[in-house]
């Protein structure tokens, strides 16, 4: 059992951290005990029994008081992360919003978000077409001074992150996981980059592994944090739907992209657009939605691509409409060899006029 805190931030971290208590139970113990955090440490069995909605584990891991808050605090300390809590700055005031607010969030970076925020999700297993038009829309936002909120996975979450960083913008990465940890390994590098041009927010204790509580409880941060949440491809079943119904029920707009009629990576946005999602192909009809209308350029945006040059227009057409293209199917309508097909393909690669698909195929950027 540890000792209970006298000041309020380390008895946050004590009540966060403690193994069987959620934001749904600190709200019934808050609203228990008036909100004094010290009280719901310091009760009885007896008085944790007649709350309503606390089980038999929370009671049990509130009166052993099983998370060490001491060695928690210095770990944090010595990895330079910041403790944010709703009653200073930087807590973002948009977290107000929400039922069941974290009781402290994690924070690493050089700023934190504002309340002119996007949230750009979508499916980890994108399609060219979505990671172009993600990072595309989070790049024109940014450039913008919107600050572009998604979740650090692999996928849309990835493009729309570098997008942000792209135009100088900022961007910030809500985790499903202790801040301590960095999921997907290979995000490490644009984990340091969001360092310093935004943040990463968790509110779950160093360490913590994420799981299918997780990403609930991250998704529904993700939402509140945003004025819209645009969802770039994604499944039926997929978490960014979650985060789409969080957004909804707080009242925030919400915007799907349209994709394939036969793509499961659409199947998701098409069903919010059934259900009266806005439908939305660039950063301007997102503006347009938010009451915005397009404002100069607030960061420099990447140096435009160059024309197409003539011959290759001649190849690029086959790629109209998102057809995908091998080099043998694009010796076929070129009636050309393999080869040159197959030459043409890393050469439009190399141009940036082609993107290479994860079945190998091409598509047209």
């Amino acid at each position: 059992m540890h000792p209970i805190p006298r000041d309020e931030l380390c008895q946050r971290l004590l009540l966060n951290g403690l193994s069987q208590i959620g934001p749904v139970t600190v709200r019934r113990l808050q609203s228990a005990f008036e909100g004094q955090l010290r009280k719901v440490l310091e009760a009885d069995a007896t008085s944790l029994q007649k709350i309503k909605g606390v089980s038999s584990r929370a009671i049990a891991s509130l009166l052993s008081r099983d998370f060490d808050w001491q060695k928690e605090f210095q770990r944090i300390h010595q990895l330079n992360y910041r403790l944010l809590i709703p009653t200073a700055p930087p807590w973002p005031p948009a977290l107000e919003c929400l039922w069941d607010p974290p009781l402290i969030l994690y924070g690493e970076g050089h700023d934190f978000p504002t309340e002119r925020a996007i949230a750009i999700i979508g499916t980890r297993h994108c399609t060219p077409y979505g990671a172009h038009l993600a990072k595309k829309m989070a790049c024109e936002l940014a450039s913008r001074g919107w600050w572009i909120i998604s979740g650090l996975a692999r996928g849309i979450d990835t493009w729309a992150h570098e997008g942000a960083l792209e135009a100088q913008g900022k961007t910030a990465a809500i985790l499903g996981h202790g801040l301590d940890l960095t999921y997907p390994p290979e995000a490490l590098k644009l984990r340091r980059r969001i360092m310093t041009h935004g943040c990463l927010l968790s509110e779950f204790p160093l360490g913590r592994v994420a799981d299918r509580q997780t990403f609930p409880q991250r998704n529904r941060l993700v939402a509140a944090l945003a004025r819209a949440v645009v969802v770039i491809e994604t499944d039926q079943a997929g978490g960014s739907m979650i985060t789409a119904r969080f957004a909804s029920e707080l009242g925030k707009t919400v915007c799907a992209v349209p994709g394939r009629v036969d793509s499961t990576a659409s199947r998701g946005c098409h069903a919010l657009l059934r259900d009266g999602a806005t439908l939305v192909t660039k950063a301007e009809d997102v503006l347009q939605e938010l009451g915005e209308s397009p404002q100069p350029l607030l960061f420099p945006t990447a140096t435009p691509q160059p024309p197409h040059r003539p011959d290759d227009l001649r190849w690029l057409k086959h790629f109209a409409g998102g057809t995908p293209h091998d080099a043998e199917t694009l010796a076929t309508s070129m009636s050309c060899s393999t080869m040159e097909a197959a030459t043409m393909l890393t050469l439009l690669e190399i141009r940036g006029q082609l993107i290479r698909r994860p079945d190998g195929k091409h598509e047209a950027v």
